[in-house]
């Protein structure tokens, strides 16, 4: 009996062992995603039209911030009016109810003020994450093919940190990054006119960036801005 258990355990233990010998070796391999996304040139394309079109954004504010400031002009104008003992009562009344109604107005451009400024900075965000999404697809597969190429079988992006807040890969022999060859894989089709790189420019993948700044705005005391409306 215990001669058949030995039995048995040596040939499960001759299985397990031909199970391991018969796993292919891992091969590992390095990518920084983040170095070839910025290095791509239809990243530094996209950057340039998504700084162009918050330039453009920009300026829209400003005229419209010029156009409130027209209104709150107006408003105190009626409001002197309504004070100046000058004028008769009629006069005054008359200028006290047109300031409230430059109120009105003055408080329905702020509301337009600000929802076109929270409309761009939603429709520059989608933009955005849909130009990162594509282009890392794009990224994906190059980084595939070459791996197949090289016989890897396991593919690490190093360009992140955890959530400890550390790299991702602490080390790696500069023989397994295939980041470099990745980089002039991807841009082999670089339009002649765009052959030398830009300066890399900020991360358009980062939304924070495009949000349009007020200008100088336009306030009046006790005028309220309001909410703006969501889509």
């Amino acid at each position: 009996m215990n001669k058949m258990i030995r039995t048995l355990l040596t040939l499960a233990a001759l299985g397990a062992g031909s199970t391991l010998l018969a796993q292919p070796a891992v091969k590992l391999i390095v990518v920084d995603m983040a170095k070839v996304y910025d290095s791509h040139y239809k990243t530094e394309e996209a950057n340039a039209k998504f700084r162009d079109a918050e330039q453009k954004a920009q300026e829209q504010v400003e005229e419209m911030n010029k156009q409130g400031q027209i209104l709150v002009d107006e408003y105190k104008e009626l409001i002197e009016q309504s004070k100046n003992t000058v004028l008769t009562a009629e006069a005054r009344s008359k200028a006290e109810a047109d300031a409230q109604k430059k109120i009105e107005d003055i408080q329905r451009k702020q509301g337009a003020v600000q929802k076109f400024r929270s409309d761009t900075v939603s429709t520059l965000q989608q933009r955005v994450k849909n130009h990162r999404d594509l282009l890392l697809e794009d990224i994906t597969k190059v980084v595939n093919d070459i791996a197949k190429k090289k016989g890897a079988t396991l593919v690490v992006d190093k360009s992140g940190p955890t959530l400890f807040g550390i790299p991702s890969v602490l080390y790696a022999d500069p023989a397994f990054d295939i980041t470099e060859e990745v980089v002039k894989e991807t841009n082999k089709d670089r339009p002649a006119a765009s052959a030398t790189p830009a300066a890399p420019a900020a991360k358009a993948a980062t939304p924070a960036a495009t949000t349009p700044a007020p200008a100088t705005g336009f306030n009046v005391p006790g005028v309220t801005t309001p909410p703006a409306k969501k889509n």
